[in-house]
């Protein structure tokens, strides 16, 4: 307990200051959410004790997590929350003073949604981003206002958060005061460290001993999905239908391995976890780039040409969909790659790319999504996002842009908007004044051609394999389309995009003719009509040489008996009159001994 003494006319006063409200620092901010808890982190300038008050509804934070623990950097783990489910939350202290520091519809957060949901996810990626320029400031206000209403889901550091060496006072003056009151407070934050998160050194390299890892808490033991890494240099974790790994490309495991080094504990991890992935979209994303001209070269530098030649086709292989790195304070896209890790004179499109498409689904030219089907790993796109706030490449680069690249630009800043969607991933890379230069389209198992069989009269609900635009016949441009089979032969229901680039075939079959329905055996004929029957009556025509009783019964579709009749069809042919007036509108089954047809009462 501090005390300040004051003098007053010779006589010495003590006066406790220990009840003076503390001021909150940094925060607060959000880590490691799971489906049923989160962390809420915060930093006070004189130690209180935590805690947080959270509940539904922002007028009613009815439930509290309090650690009595007397501290300056808060860390709250609040638990037993239901999966995919908005709280509000408030920051406070009880001792040594009662205080409420943050509070309001501004403070919440999501618990994870269940793992393999197809839902719309949003995503904002910066890479090398701390630096307290107007720059960062522009990217953050451009993204901010590019997402209006939306909701950040999950916000991704690339490395290199706080320049130049990522001591805590330029964490606290470079990258908090940034975010804090626009994402941090209700957008969990999952960061990757870079090299001057490290200091650029090779002491912190070893010893990872570093203020990144005081700072933040992360899944080391897989509490947010994956396989654990035991380490919060490199985790795992899965939101909605998306596998993400956080990677490490900088800091060494026992002083000896790097990222590149494939027997290292990094690099064997990363194979297990990816193993064991089943999600339909897997993002990895860290520091270094494999393929870059911009401030820094790929060509020459040993740690990207490693990363290049060692690494990347392990991923690659395991069927990764999208990787992300800054480093480089420039902007560069790639096409689909597969197996190229060689230098970039030795790019060549034709052999190099599964599709030479830029994929920026824009009705330009050579414009439609990259595609991956039918379980199909084969085919990475490759982003370097780092001019989220240092910025600019060489011009003394003769070599930009890389040849593998799609997209290049060193002139300007940005952060990337990626939003998923289903078997849908779109990605927007959203520059400081509000321009979106670069756009780029994924999907996965679409351009489907299937065969449908329906009771002749039937109708069907047909559902495009994409989300996006539609254009089926009769000019329907929704993604469901409901088709009635009124005519005996077989329809091919066609849907397709507005660019030509998707294309849907459906092969309608009937096993009937539309108002008469037919059965036949060796034994007995029948033909029902006019089915559908709005009045209710149905006329059913019996034929048989062999029969002279037919049991007629009418169930309902849970399969209760409705109606049961004789019937003499000793004649050779029979007519009788199905009496369904009273019953009301529906399906119902039509029982003939071993005939089975289906009524349709409208």
């Amino acid at each position: 307990m501090k005390k300040i003494v004051f003098l007053f006319f010779g006589i010495l006063i003590g006066c406790s200051i220990s009840s003076l409200a503390a001021t909150v620092l940094r925060g607060p901010y959000l880590n490691m959410a799971t489906q049923t808890s989160v962390h809420v982190r915060w930093r006070t300038d004189v130690a209180t004790n935590s805690i947080v008050y959270y509940g539904t509804s922002v007028g009613s934070l009815s439930q509290s997590k309090v650690d009595a623990t007397l501290v300056t950097e808060h860390d709250i783990t609040i638990n037993g929350l239901s999966l995919d489910t908005k709280y509000f939350y408030s920051i406070g202290a009880t001792t040594p003073s009662v205080e409420t520091y943050s509070e309001g519809a501004a403070y919440f957060f999501y618990t994870l949604p269940l793992k393999g949901t197809d839902r719309t996810t949003h995503i904002w990626a910066l890479g090398d981003c701390g630096n307290n320029s107007s720059n960062q400031i522009n990217v953050r206000n451009q993204y901010m206002q590019y997402m209006g209403n939306k909701h950040t889901d999950v916000m991704l550091l690339l490395g290199d958060n706080a320049y130049q060496s990522g001591t805590d006072a330029e964490y606290q003056t470079n990258f908090y005061p940034i975010y804090q009151d626009s994402v941090l407070r209700n957008v969990v934050l999952w960061p990757a460290p870079g090299n001057h998160d490290y200091a650029n050194t090779t002491a912190r390299q070893n010893d990872h001993n570093i203020p990144y890892f005081d700072m933040f808490s992360l899944p080391a033991n897989a509490e947010s999905g994956g396989v654990p890494s035991g380490t919060e240099a490199y985790y795992s974790y899965d939101f909605a239908n998306i596998h993400f790994l956080s990677l490490d490309s900088y800091g060494k495991d026992s002083n000896t391995y790097f990222l590149y080094d494939t027997t290292g504990p990094q690099v064997r991890w990363i194979k297990q976890d990816l193993a064991a992935n089943t999600q339909k979209w897997t993002i990895a994303y860290w520091h270094h780039p494999p393929f870059t001209m911009g401030s820094h070269n790929s060509e020459t530098e040993a740690d990207l040409i490693n990363i290049r030649f060692k690494f990347i086709r392990i991923l690659e292989r395991y069927g990764v969909d999208l990787i992300l790195c800054g480093h480089s304070h420039v902007y560069e896209r790639s096409y689909l790659l597969n197996n190229y890790y060689s230098s970039e004179a030795a790019f060549n499109l034709a052999t190099h790319a599964v599709s030479s498409s830029t994929a920026t689904y824009d009705n330009s030219a050579n414009s439609c999504p990259y595609i991956k089907n039918d379980g199909q790993k084969k085919g990475t796109v490759y982003v370097v996002s780092g001019s989220a706030g240092q910025l600019g490449g060489s011009l003394l680069n003769l070599a930009w842009p890389h040849n593998a690249m799609v997209y290049s630009n060193r002139d300007i800043g940005g952060g990337l908007a990626i939003t998923v969607q289903g078997n849908r991933l779109d990605a927007n890379w959203v520059c400081n004044d509000g321009i979106i230069r670069d756009r780029f389209t994924m999907m996965k198992d679409v351009n489907n051609r299937q065969t449908i069989v329906i009771p002749q009269g039937d109708s069907v609900v047909l559902s495009s394999s994409w989300e996006g635009e539609h254009s089926w016949p009769g000019g329907v441009t929704a993604k469901a389309f409901t088709y009635v089979g009124s005519s005996p032969k077989t329809d091919t229901v066609i849907v397709t995009d507005n660019f030509s680039c998707l294309r849907d075939s459906f092969i309608i079959k009937k096993n009937a003719v539309t108002g008469i329905n037919t059965q036949s055996s060796d034994e007995l004929q029948v033909k029902v009509y006019p089915n559908p029957s709005k009045s209710g009556w149905f006329s059913i025509d019996f034929s048989s040489n062999f029969i002279n009783v037919a049991q007629v019964k009418v169930f309902d579709v849970a399969g209760k008996l409705l109606f049961a009749d004789k019937v003499d069809i000793s004649s050779k042919s029979k007519n009788y009159m199905l009496n369904l007036t009273a019953y009301p509108s529906g399906e119902y089954l039509l029982s003939i001994d071993n005939h089975v047809l289906k009524l349709i009462k409208p």
